[in-house]
C-alpha cells in the first residue's frame, strides 16, 4: 500500500495538477474555472482532479454542480513537516563539515606559521 506521502508528492509530480494547485491556493474554484487556461479536455481536467483528490490535496463536497474544487492545506502541514526533518538533518551534516573544515584550516595554519618560524 502507498503511504500517503507518495501519493500527495505523486499527485504533485505533474506539471498540470501543481499548477491547478497554484490556482487554487487564490481561492476555491469550479472545475470548469479550473479547466480554462488548459488546452486539454474538460474529462482530463476531472482525471487530474481525481489524482488530487486520491492524495487528499482537494476535496469537491457533495451536492449539485457546479461544486467548488477546495484546497486542503493540511496536506501542505505533512509535506513541510516531513521536508523539515531532513532539512535539520541535513543542516547539521553542514555544520559538521564545517567545523571539520575550519579545525584542518586551523591546523595548517598552525603549520605553516610553525614552519615560517623555523626557517
Amino acid at each position: 500500500m502507498v503511504d500517503e506521502l507518495s501519493r500527495i508528492f505523486a499527485a504533485l509530480a505533474d506539471p498540470t495538477r501543481r499548477d491547478m494547485v497554484t490556482r487554487l491556493s487564490a481561492g476555491d474554484s469550479t472545475v470548469n474555472e479550473l479547466a480554462d487556461p488548459y488546452p486539454i479536455s474538460l474529462q482530463a481536467v476531472y482525471k487530474h482532479l481525481k489524482v488530487l483528490e486520491n492524495a487528499g490535496v482537494v476535496t469537491r463536497p457533495p451536492g449539485p454542480q457546479p461544486r467548488p474544487v477546495r484546497l486542503e492545506a493540511e496536506v501542505f502541514d505533512l509535506m513541510d513537516h516531513w521536508i523539515e526533518r531532513y532539512r535539520r538533518r541535513a543542516e547539521e551534516r553542514y555544520r559538521r563539515l564545517d567545523a571539520v573544515l575550519a579545525h584542518v584550516n586551523n591546523t595548517e595554519s598552525g603549520n605553516d606559521e610553525q614552519k615560517g618560524n623555523t626557517a
